[in-house]
């Protein structure tokens, strides 16, 4: 599903963040990278998420090398990743309900119109209330505004998951609900998950397999 092949990435090209990095995660696998902060886990997230240009290496993404990031990436590569970040409050929009923040890949992608169908499904998914979704980021937690995007991360049906620490600022019962529908819907659709943190506890039970982030990177 997912191949990094001796990537060297960070944001200056004379003191990269890590240096020839190699990571694969097959259909339907669940990785947890491990490390403490700092070390580029995010970075590296990024990466994989199609969201920073690496200097050096490949990454391939269900069976296609990636040579645009971002916006310059096929559409169905960019739309094979949901991602899931630490800060909900730096990945939402303040301005937007929470209704509009969920649907909002799908308006980006021209899928105006399923909107209603997947709200429907996903919100009771990741725990929220018809009352939260009328309110914008200001007016809710941490936790439930970290469902909704989730729900967001969800709403195009990613074929890949990427949890860049997702459940860092949460609670014990809001990190195990969820993690409990990021499995949920793995069963269901048979994604890939890359979960990024240093809670070594969470990620091993969690994860199929767990890579530790060493001097060198993943091992």
């Amino acid at each position: 599903m997912l191949e990094l092949d001796g990537v060297t990435a960070g944001h200056d090209r004379r003191t990269p963040v890590f240096r020839d990095v190699s990571l694969r995660i097959e259909a339907g696998e669940a990785v947890g990278l491990l490390g403490p902060s700092g070390c580029g886990k995010s970075t590296l997230a990024r990466v994989a998420a199609l969201l920073h240009r690496p200097y050096e290496g490949r990454v391939v993404l269900a069976g296609e090398e990636v040579r645009g990031w971002r916006h310059r990436a096929p559409r169905d590569l960019r739309t094979a990743v949901g991602v899931i970040f630490q800060q909900p409050r730096q990945a939402a929009d303040p301005r937007l309900r929470l209704t509009d923040l969920i649907a909002e890949p799908l308006r980006a992608t021209g899928r105006r119109t399923e909107a209603p169908a997947r709200l429907a499904e996903l919100t009771p998914a990741v725990g929220l209330t018809p009352d939260l979704l009328t309110r914008r980021p200001h007016e809710v937690s941490d936790g439930q505004l970290q469902r909704a995007c989730l729900a967001r991360a969800l709403v195009l049906r990613p074929r890949l998951l990427i949890c860049d620490e997702m459940t860092a600022m949460l609670d014990a019962s809001t990190t195990a609900a969820l993690v409990g529908a990021v499995e949920s819907y793995r069963a269901r659709t048979g994604a890939a998950l890359l979960a990024v943190g240093h809670d070594r506890t969470l990620l091993t039970r969690w994860c199929d397999r767990t890579t530790d982030w060493g001097p060198a990177g993943p091992r």
